[in-house]
């Protein structure tokens, strides 16, 4: 008898049980179950590569199987290429389900129609769901992933015809007797998209039955350990709570992210004894160096002006918009998986704060051409003084053009000066970076890995507070070091930085720009303060 495949985990597609680490899918989503049992339609939505797919291809074969339903995911991924064109998206749309129900393994009587209806384009798909549930003996149920690939007309189209599916059911029309449409948009989405306020209850729409849709919400820490336990049972090799603890901590429990850090640690960099924090924090890095596909996907909406409107305060720290405009904008990119919700405005975890600022730093730098090594001490330790005297140098001469130049000019001087210190910190070091909106600041932890006279490991930290004093408020500077004092106290450090750049029309001339100052925070502590 063969040996069972190795398990690993999965980092593109739909996991399948017999070749991946998996937890058991539909747990995650047992409203998702009753709401089917009720006939009702609903939307399941959640960023890519959070399980979705796995979620209704597993609940699909469950109901199948228990006898009385005909339960059958397709994907509308191939109907993108339509457009508006609504009738080619709608034989699109039926070639998928045809394919997804041959593939299926279902018996004759349960599968569509050898042909579809020949009617009307704008009523053919419709009409093929009547077709098939009037044929088959059992009710059915349809799952349609990636409906987010639908398009203007297309989408109305569909979405209209699913209406008026559902509502002709009660007088004995023959329809399936639950839909989900499964992607990333939220219910007010397709609301709109069907006829409906995006943001009232509406009748006429099948996809308010539930005022809220189902969002598929990440890993606990409890789901990961269960996770990465499968992979020890399965090799012995175990993880320690501190790098269970780690990455939940720079993940949150994306599951994307997740499997690619054991996937990074495992496969990629061949770890094969006990993984500890350490090489949890490794991985990270390596990932974002890399850029790998999922990161780069969300890097790139960085310049939808949606998306745009609510990062920008964010990194900056400044009071976020108060219209519905904004409201719409935050709900989407919180759909999109970037920040965590649309209330408290914060990139979702610590992982997408280090891309989303080193992808907006790239233009950055590629103006700095200080060495790395010329900031390291003898003795192995970071020297900040030297870096920061350095930046003063490079803001004189790139500042100007780099602020005119960066399209989030509200955050440009976190920007700059993020980049300058990524390029030269992680040259052998890390930034850890803290940013919301409304804070007014950005708080920046640098740890810098040296040994000691002994030869023990060490680490260097050093804390940094960047504030912005804009036009029309007052100086920052008292704020600030209240601000600094509170982030040293939650770090234990004795001592850091105040960085305060003046974006006011009264600031000084560039080259004039860059005084250190030294100052003292309310509780005592000696810290320098950098205007620039």
């Amino acid at each position: 008898m063969a040996a069972p495949p190795v398990k690993f985990f999965n980092t593109t597609g739909p996991c399948d049980p017999q070749r991946h680490y998996m937890l058991p899918p539909t747990p995650r989503l047992p409203e998702a179950r009753a709401l089917i049992e009720m006939d009702r339609y609903f939307v399941l939505h959640a960023p890519r590569q959070t399980g979705k797919t796995t979620i209704l291809d597993a609940l699909a074969s469950e109901l199948t199987a228990e006898g009385d339903t005909a339960a059958l995911m397709f994907s509308c991924e191939r109907a993108k290429a339509a457009g508006d064109h609504y009738g080619a998206a709608e034989s699109l749309l039926l070639d998928s389900l045809r394919e997804a129900a041959d593939l299926s393994g279902w018996s004759k009587k349960l599968l569509p129609p050898g042909s579809w209806p020949q009617v009307t384009p704008g009523s053919r798909f419709g009409a093929a769901l009547r077709e098939w549930c009037q044929r088959c003996p059992r009710r059915v149920v349809l799952f349609l992933d990636e409906i987010d690939a639908l398009q203007g007309d297309s989408l109305v189209s569909i979405l209209s015809q699913l209406r008026d599916g559902h509502n002709k059911r009660s007088k004995g029309y023959p329809f399936p007797a639950s839909v989900v449409l499964c992607g990333m948009r939220d219910l007010r989405d397709y609301k709109a998209a069907s006829g409906g306020e995006p943001d009232r209850y509406n009748a006429a729409s099948p996809f308010n039955i539930i005022r809220k849709s189902l969002r598929l919400g990440d890993f606990t820490t409890d789901q990961i350990a269960e996770l990465y336990d499968q992979h020890t049972q399965a090799t012995g090799q175990e993880f320690t709570k501190d790098a269970l603890d780690r990455v939940f901590e720079l993940t949150q429990g994306q599951p994307w992210l997740v499997n690619a850090l054991a996937d990074e640690i495992i496969t990629e960099m061949g770890v094969t004894g006990t993984i500890s924090d350490g090489q949890v924090e490794d991985a990270k890095e390596r990932l974002i160096r890399a850029r790998a596909t999922h990161l780069d996907s969300l890097a790139a909406r960085l310049h939808d002006p949606r998306v745009k409107r609510v990062i920008e305060p964010i990194v900056a720290g400044t009071s976020p918009g108060t219209d519905v405009a904004f409201d719409h904008a935050a709900s989407y990119v919180h759909d999109l998986g970037l920040i965590r919700g649309t209330r408290d405005l914060e990139i979702a975890n610590p992982i997408y704060r280090e891309v989303l600022l080193r992808v907006l730093g790239d233009r950055t730098e590629r103006f700095i051409r200080a060495d790395p090594h010329s900031f390291v001490l003898p003795d192995g330790r970071f020297d900040l003084p030297h870096l920061l005297q350095e930046f003063v140098i490079f803001w004189r001469e790139h500042g100007e053009v780099l602020i005119q130049q960066e399209g989030y000019h509200e955050a440009a001087c976190q920007i700059i000066l993020m980049a300058f210190l990524h390029r030269l910190v992680n040259g052998g070091g890390h930034l850890d970076r803290e940013y919301a909106a409304g804070t007014k600041r950005l708080d920046v932890l640098a740890r810098w890995p040296y040994h000691g006279p002994d030869g023990q490991r060490l680490i260097q930290r050093e804390a940094m507070e960047l504030k912005v004093w804009r036009p029309g408020t007052d100086d920052p500077q008292p704020e600030g070091l209240a601000q600094l004092d509170q982030y040293l106290d939650r770090l234990t450090l004795p001592t850091g930085v105040l960085v305060i750049f003046d974006r006011r029309p009264q600031a000084p001339p560039w080259k004039e720009r860059g005084g250190f100052d030294q100052a003292t925070t309310p509780s005592g502590r000696q810290v320098t303060v950098l205007r620039v």
